[in-house]
């Protein structure tokens, strides 16, 4: 927890120093209360009461003094900790989010979503919780106690002192023995309840994420044992660990009534040898509960620190987390539009062998290049390494003339317009989501790419471009969101164009026309496409054939039939032989 510290500015140092001034203020005023009690016990017990009324009501007006700044001390403490804390963890919070932004896929699938979901937001409050209580009774107990331990020895007196105090030190190991047991009972169970809240937030947005499949396929029963059994497992251990928890209470105030009802006979037996010990007792008393206190609290509160130093490493493990993809040194562009794969190879970490091996072609600016191959053949994997998703485990790979990893990643995917395999919508209108790729476009400029993405289906809505949008897309269809995909893509327009299998949800008209479209207004921009139809990609300027992660035949669509086995098998089982002569 100590390293997250670091992220103090100098205003927050400033006001934790005065936090912990006004804690300080707190216990001086605390410890203050039963020393006016004996003063005033002092004077009530003098013959003549009379004569030292002034004494007794300056005392009084004394104590609720102390009293009032107790209060008033607690609430500005608790109000500045609290201040303290959510401000440093809100930009902890926006630290992870950040650095999450800039995880490429390799550091995500390190973590998975749920997990980093449940760090961001779970992990964080819990950390936030211990951290307050930390910096005000971590700071408050400790000097409470130290200071109504020498108080209690400076009333003690004669033999009485050491048989008062053995009276404290048994109740203080009685706390730490029954703390003791309850820590080793629970806090081991910590770190697994965290672990088990990243499988329950796994499932649990598994089944939102895939509901319709689960409906269409009747697993829904498969779907709750799922739940029910990671659901099961939490509950259990939540369970015992509250169950153990509850036994601190009773227990604590059995110890403290305890010592109060033995401090009270020891002194009715010792007072017979020594009356002043009636003078003191309501003090002694006072100050016993206060020991009793403080190590209540530093116990409780140590039990919960292992929660939130869990939690701190789990947030810190984000926050270090070395990220793989490097910004370069920000070279501009030595060319405009061009692409070229030198002998690049690719695995994913900790695979035994490469996704794609040794691919080699360039695109000029203007050219179509096109991607095919079976099923798990690399296609995605190879388009992916362009916009460094993923970085090549070998060879180089340049855009605009310059290697990627020279450039900055914002200014290397500012040539770039990615459009993925599956359309991803945001949250807002229809013209947000267009427009997310340039918020300085204008009307004409998004009039431009819903033409040219056919998604002149958005003047259909009441609200036209003001439609809302939910989450996700989910107001919308498959086809929709593919157009919407791409118009936010051309809106910026890019240098390049991805397209990563993005017109499978189109029907082949549409597809025709979006291609058509593109060539027409876009015909400077260089276009990449991933699909699985050959009526997609027959008009490319080069079409890269792949299987197994080979690049097995690259040429125009006439050349590949004549010298690709892969390619003409491909084409040959979507289109007869007839259809594909017509194309010749």
């Amino acid at each position: 927890m100590i390293k997250l510290f670091k992220y103090f500015n100098w205003k927050e140092w400033i006001l934790l120093v005065l936090t912990l001034g006004v804690v300080g203020i707190q216990v001086w005023c605390n410890i203050s209360l039963p020393q006016c009690t004996l003063e005033i016990s002092e004077y009530l017990q003098k013959p003549d009461i009379s004569a030292y009324w002034t004494e007794i009501v300056w005392a009084c007006a004394k104590m609720l003094a102390y009293a009032f700044g107790v209060v008033l001390a607690a609430i500005s403490a608790s109000y500045l900790a609290s201040y303290l804390i959510t401000t440093l963890l809100a930009r902890i919070r926006g630290k992870i989010f950040n650095k999450v932004n800039c995880f490429s896929s390799t550091e995500i699938n390190k973590f998975s979503i749920p997990s980093l979901i449940t760090r961001s937001t779970n992990d964080i409050t819990q950390l936030q919780q211990v951290l307050t209580t930390l910096l005000t009774l971590g700071f408050n107990a400790p000097l409470t106690a130290i200071f109504a331990i020498i108080n209690i020895v400076k009333i003690s007196t004669g033999n009485s002192a050491s048989q008062l105090t053995w009276v404290n030190i048994v109740s203080v190991v009685c706390i730490c023995v029954l703390v003791s047991i309850i820590v080793i009972a629970v806090v081991p169970k910590f770190k697994i309840i965290q672990k088990i809240t990243d499988k329950l937030n796994l499932v649990t947005r598994e089944n939102l994420t895939g509901l319709k499949v689960v409906r269409a396929n009747g697993a829904e029963k498969t779907q709750e044992e799922k739940f029910n059994q990671v659901n099961k497992n939490f509950s259990k251990l939540d369970l015992f660990v509250n169950r153990v928890l509850s036994i601190i209470e009773p227990g604590l105030s059995l110890i403290m009534q305890g010592t109060s009802l033995a401090i009270v006979w020891l002194i009715g037996v010792l007072a017979k040898q020594n009356v002043y010990l009636l003078t003191v007792m309501s003090a002694f008393t006072q100050y016993s509960i206060f020991i009793i206190m403080s190590f209540t609290s530093l116990s409780v509160l140590f039990m919960f620190i292992p929660r939130g130093i869990v939690s701190a490493r789990r947030i810190n493990e984000v926050l270090n987390t070395e990220i793989s993809l490097k910004d370069g040194n920000g070279s501009e562009p030595k060319e405009i539009g061009t692409i070229e794969f030198k002998n690049v190879s690719f695995r994913y970490p900790d695979a035994d062998a490469d996704v794609v091996e040794n691919i080699s072609f360039k695109v000029n600016k203007g050219e179509t290049i096109a991607f095919i191959g079976s099923t798990g053949s690399g296609k995605s994997t190879l388009i992916n390494l362009i916009p460094r998703f993923y970085d090549c485990t070998s060879g180089e790979i340049l855009v605009d003339g310059v290697n990627v990893k020279n450039y900055t990643q914002h200014q290397l995917h500012d040539l770039i317009g990615y459009v993925p395999q599956k359309g991803v919508l945001f949250s807002g209108s229809v013209l947000d989501n267009i427009k997310y790729g340039n918020p300085n476009a204008t009307i004409e400029d998004v009039e431009k790419v819903i033409n040219v993405s056919q998604s002149n289906f958005v003047y259909d809505f009441s609200e036209g471009l003001e439609h809302f949008i939910s989450q996700g897309g989910k107001n919308v269809s498959g086809g929709q969101k593919q157009r919407l995909s791409i118009a936010r893509a051309l809106i910026k327009n890019p240098h390049i164009l991805i397209f990563d299998d993005s017109f499978s949800a189109l029907d082949y008209k549409t597809d025709k026309i979006v291609r058509e479209n593109l060539n027409k207004e876009f015909a400077d921009t260089t276009k990449v496409i991933v699909a699985q139809r050959i009526g997609t990609i027959m008009n490319a300027d080069k079409i890269v054939v792949l299987n197994e992660g080979k690049m097995v035949g690259v040429g125009t669509h006439k050349e590949l039939l004549k010298n690709c086995p892969v390619y003409g098998e491909i084409a040959l089982s979507q289109l007869s032989k007839e259809e594909l002569e017509d194309h010749e």
